[in-house]
């Protein structure tokens, strides 16, 4: 099942500057173990040593935070688009 997930500018060095990539997965988890899969080095910038996201990535699937949802383990089927959106900090 094909998975979009929608790659935030700072992480698009790792994705050789591709804005979109389309993955395998029915989770969170298994779509990031893909995106690591095609991009080495990119789930160490997401998730920390346990395997949960840092605190400073926020993922979306179709709009919706996954910390409302069911976290790393929330379901996704095909055509639903994840969006990784680096949190901004300043003020």
């Amino acid at each position: 099942m094909s998975i979009t997930v929608r790659i935030p500018t700072p992480l698009r060095r790792v994705t050789d500057g591709q804005d979109k990539v389309d993955v395998e997965g029915s989770t969170i988890k298994e779509i990031i173990d893909s995106l690591d899969g095609q991009f080495p080095a990119i789930k160490e910038r997401l998730c920390d040593e346990q395997g949960q996201l840092r605190n400073f990535v926020n993922i979306y699937v179709n709009g919706e935070d996954l910390r409302f949802l069911d976290g790393i383990d929330s379901s996704v089927k095909e055509g639903d688009e994840i969006s990784i959106v680096p949190a901004v900090a300043g003020g």
